[in-house]
């Protein structure tokens, strides 16, 4: 299920966002720095700070997780079954190592979101679609641009 496609995007992306839905019906989606791909059909995520998302998956395990290269605007969507796991869970140790070698302790991971990838869908920016001749490397000029990220680089050296 998570093919090299999909793991190079997870590896590419900086957040993804976890989708859940509380026992209200109402959406709730936040945005999650510390994820990872795991064995061929899950993604781990960090909660950190996420107590809305745990309560909504403890009533209702359905989620999506959607992240996106934000400068090639390609990524993917993965709905499944997710599920909250803390400390004592057996499977915790080799689910959160992992996260922490991304996070190197700077935040602490209080349990962690372990997604049973179902379904998966490529998100793609309209433009690849609608501006004939748009690719990879278009895209990433122009996001470059618009995010002035050169500049951004040079005022943070100063």
């Amino acid at each position: 299920m998570l093919t090299r496609e999909i793991r190079k995007y997870i590896d590419s992306s900086v957040l993804c966002w976890l989708a859940t839905v509380g026992e209200d019906g109402r959406p709730n989606v936040s945005p999650k720095e510390v994820f990872s791909a795991h064995g061929d059909s899950h993604i781990v995520i960090a909660n950190i700070a996420s107590p809305q998302s745990i309560r909504n998956l403890q009533s209702n395990p359905n989620a999506c997780v959607s992240f996106v290269d934000i400068f090639v605007q390609k990524g993917f969507k993965l709905r499944g079954l997710a599920e909250a796991l803390e400390a004592k869970d057996l499977r915790f140790p080799e689910l959160v190592t992992p996260l922490l070698a991304i996070t190197k302790g700077v935040f602490p991971i209080h349990s962690v979101i372990l997604l049973q990838v179902e379904e998966a869908e490529a998100i793609i920016a309209p433009a690849y679609r609608f501006v004939p001749g748009t690719t990879e490397k278009s895209q990433v000029r122009v996001a470059m641009e618009t995010y002035n990220v050169e500049k951004i680089r040079l005022d943070s050296e100063r």
